[in-house]
């Protein structure tokens, strides 16, 4: 195992034009011996594996935290690429708590009375290994359970593997009676190898060189590069509404073709919308243009949350973004505002989701595996 994510590992930073950093290569040692681990346990799971082997190992995760860009969601995607396991997960966080809250209410419905034994048995027969990127906890609902969960799904013989930006225990502080989220912690802390990966580069930074598709000032002229990409990408072909029904709300794009969508900041941002309802537009995009991005100010931190999760979600199903924006987005929030914190890795993903480097559809190019051709670069030029 460790040979082979030593190989997987050389291989992506040649091809991404980094050099090698101890700091990645020391977390993925440790990640290396939890696949042994793994390995070493069989098929794992249930209770006929437990009677057969009584001693599961105390050990069933790792928890890798840093600075936004030094490559945790990297590293985590190469472990989980590597190990032969079939089945294995691969989700962000929010998206595998949706998905819990989910099951556990179908189980109610059906009248269990601990709704998270069988969700976990659910979850055990679907994934022996769940990698969960961007563990960030804000809702009490999430907090409530997470103890629980963790444990149950370690009696099930499932290992989890998770990135965070922050140590075990910074999560969920300040939050509403955060006493009850402390068996979580110590849960973590007591089955889970914690792996800082500490440092201050931020590697997407280095994806990409060029041409620019967050363009600074909003003005007229912003407009009509953008018009100029959205012409490009759809062949000039006409636009229409995108409408969706998600959790009984209805969510779309003012403009959309062939999974190329365009939208003002505040139809997607100054709507009560979720991560949910990103994640069910993300489904039906490849690219999105997005117009008119304000500088935002201690009164829009509803529209500020909303837009670090749209950008969660972009940056994890990997769709494109360019946009028009007042401020550059190191300079889109105060400092030291409520949300300032997170917005660094939103920051980060923006510019990872921004300029030639990063790559289009095959489909968009007409010669696959190709960076976009220079007169896409050119619209936003």
């Amino acid at each position: 195992m460790k040979e082979t994510l030593a190989r997987a590992y050389a291989a992506r930073i040649a091809a991404e034009g980094f050099l090698p950093d101890a700091g990645q290569e020391a977390a993925l040692a440790r990640l290396a011996r939890l696949g042994e681990t793994i390995l070493r346990h069989g098929s794992g799971g249930g209770w006929l594996a437990r009677w057969r082997r009584p001693t599961m190992p105390a050990l069933r995760g790792l928890y890798l935290w840093g600075p936004v860009g030094r490559g945790k969601s990297m590293l985590m995607d190469l472990f989980c690429d590597a190990l032969p396991e079939p089945r294995k997960r691969r989700l962000h966080f929010h998206e595998f708590m949706r998905e819990v809250h989910a099951r556990l209410d179908d189980a109610r419905r059906s009248g269990a009375m601990d709704a998270l034994a069988p969700v976990a048995r659910e979850i055990a027969r679907d994934a022996r290994l769940l990698c969960l990127d961007e563990m960030e906890v804000k809702d009490i609902a999430d907090a409530m359970i997470l103890a629980r969960l963790f444990e149950a799904l370690a009696r099930e013989g499932v290992f989890i593997v998770t990135t965070s930006n922050r140590p075990p225990a910074d999560l969920y502080k300040d939050g509403l009676n955060r006493a009850l989220f402390l068996p979580f912690i110590e849960t973590l802390e007591r089955h889970f190898d914690i792996v800082e990966l500490a440092g201050a580069q931020d590697y997407r930074r280095l994806w990409h060189s060029g041409a620019r598709a967050w363009l600074v000032p909003d003005t007229e002229e912003a407009t009509r590069r953008l018009d100029g990409l959205w012409d490009l990408l759809t062949g000039g072909a006409p636009a229409e509404p995108l409408t969706l029904r998600h959790a009984g709300r209805s969510i779309g794009l003012p403009r959309w073709h062939d999974r190329i969508g365009r939208a003002p900041f505040d139809a997607l941002c100054r709507q009560p919308l979720g991560a949910g309802d990103y994640l069910a537009l993300a489904g039906h995009l490849d690219f999105l243009i997005l117009d008119h991005v304000p500088r935002l100010g201690p009164e829009d931190t509803a529209a500020t949350r909303r837009f670090i999760n749209l950008i969660d979600v972009l940056h994890d199903r990997g769709i494109r973004l360019a946009a028009s924006a007042a401020e550059e987005p190191e300079r889109l929030i105060a400092p030291g505002s409520e949300e300032s914190f997170e917005f660094a890795r939103t920051v980060s993903r923006i510019r990872a989701l921004e300029g030639p480097g990063a790559r289009l559809p095959a489909a968009r190019l007409g010669t696959k595996g190709k960076d976009m051709p220079s007169n896409a670069a050119d619209a936003c030029n």
